[in-house]
């Protein structure tokens, strides 16, 4: 695992969210939800440790109201909710490693945040909820510390109508039913950065798409478990869609090591969605991503590779964004090649003459705020990964990825962290040197010969 992250200030692309004064270890969410009023009561639990000596404590919680704040049990000083800071003043200031509790109840009618990126968090679906929180939406239905380079185990308690199904990050813990209503507790122990938590409502059936025998322990070679969340009429469809995707994961986990989390969870919309969402141990499609073609199987693989860069391996701050689409882009080349398609150097030319003809003006491995998620972004750095591989041969690149997802397992990374991972198991190959080969894709503007 790598260090923690220093303190200091919030993350420059998303300017007033998170703080790194602080250190969350646990959120734990207990809401009520009414779908048709949209409607939510929130009672968030907050276990944190100070970094620096704290006179106030910052988090991020928009568009609901604050009704209460109490830390370590007792009323605080004050409390102050601005725009989407929630800035409470203990009674003293916490002395720095001091570890802290705090407990807030809010509620509202969530709704999501509109930024650079169109709007992101707690969105209503036709019937149902749908939470896609990349990068500041997290905020939209619970108080965080929301950078990215904080990440927390997570525990969820969730009630909502009857007939209902409520999806979340983890584990499903128990689920009981009483008059009209149900509640579904859900435990999330791997660290997770609050961006990827998410909820999902809907009246879905939940299938098994892969149950192995013996779950005791999936990393001891046994398949990982592998769910379908989707509404009765779209079963059908999104099993053919999803029929290789256990193909994929053997495949991912021979090149990337082992799948990170206990389980694997595709949950489809009712409604039609422009792009997939990922988040923590789960992918959400829309209908519309539901073909056996290769424009609908490689958004599948991206969001299942995301699992290890992105989820387990998180950026530290988002100027890495191509840490993530670079590597899961180039994931679904590795899957066009593994599947018989395409090969990854194929798929890596194709990118490149599209890359040739647009606008060489955008600096991918610190692309700013508003051109993060840029398709030159995903394009460019996964050209940037299969320099690596071209530079190393296939014999250390692998080895590489497997030590990467590795040695960083739940953590948070830069570029700086995947250049010495890359020296360390590439580096006797002769002119390798990491930094060298990524900064003419990651760091000047031109399109480097490929």
């Amino acid at each position: 695992m790598p260090a923690t992250a220093a303190h200091g200030p919030a993350d420059s692309y998303t300017p007033g969210h998170g703080s790194r004064d602080y250190r969350v270890s646990r959120y734990e969410l207990d809401l009520d939800y009414r779908v048709s009023s949209n409607r939510l009561a929130g009672h968030a639990t907050i276990t944190a440790q100070a970094s620096t000596t704290l006179a106030t404590v910052v988090l991020n919680l928009a568009g609901l109201r604050v009704q209460k704040v109490q830390l370590d049990g007792q009323r605080v000083r004050r409390f102050v909710h601005r725009g989407t800071q929630l800035i409470i003043t203990p009674e003293r200031p916490l002395p720095a490693g001091t570890w802290f509790s705090l407990d807030i109840r809010y509620g509202g009618t969530p709704a999501p945040q509109l930024g650079n990126w169109g709007e992101v968090g707690w969105e209503e679906l036709t019937d149902g909820v749908l939470v896609a929180g990349q990068p500041t939406g997290a905020a939209s239905w619970f108080p965080c510390n929301d950078h990215p380079g904080q990440k927390a185990s997570f525990g969820y308690t969730i009630t909502t109508d009857a007939n209902y199904r409520v999806i979340c990050n983890g584990v499903l813990v128990s689920h009981s039913a009483k008059a009209s209503r149900e509640t579904w507790v859900f435990d999330q122990p791997e660290p997770m950065a609050s961006y990827l938590a998410t909820v999902q409502i809907g009246r879905y059936d939940l299938r098994t798409l892969m149950f192995p025998a013996d779950t005791t322990d999936h990393r001891a070679g046994r398949p990982v478990l592998q769910y379908l969340g989707a509404p009765p009429a779209l079963m059908a469809k999104a099993q053919t869609a999803l029929a290789r995707q256990g193909e994929m994961m053997e495949s991912f986990e021979t090149l990337f090591g082992p799948y990170p989390f206990a389980t694997y969870t595709v949950v489809v919309a009712g409604d039609e969605l422009e792009i997939p969402l990922e988040a923590q141990s789960l992918s959400v499609l829309g209908p519309n991503h539901l073909t056996q073609d290769w424009e609908s199987q490689r958004l599948i693989a991206h969001e299942l590779a995301h699992q290890w860069f992105g989820n387990s391996l998180t950026a530290t701050t988002w100027a890495d964004i191509w840490l993530h689409e670079g590597f899961a882009c180039y994931a679904e080349w590795l899957w066009s090649e593994a599947s018989g398609n395409s090969t990854a150097a194929d798929r890596a030319g194709a990118a490149w003459r599209g890359l040739s003809v647009s606008p060489q003006d955008l600096m991918v491995g610190d692309p700013g705020p508003e051109s993060m998620f840029d398709d030159r972004v995903y394009k460019r750095g996964a050209l940037a990964v299969h320099a690596l591989r071209r530079a190393a041969g296939d014999g250390p690149f692998f080895s590489f990825l497997r030590a990467w997802t590795e040695e960083y397992r739940f953590g948070s990374v830069t570029t700086s962290d995947l250049c010495g991972t890359a020296d360390r198991i590439c580096g006797a190959v002769p002119g390798f040197d990491a930094r060298t080969i990524l900064t003419p894709w990651l760091y000047r503007l031109p399109l480097p010969a490929l």
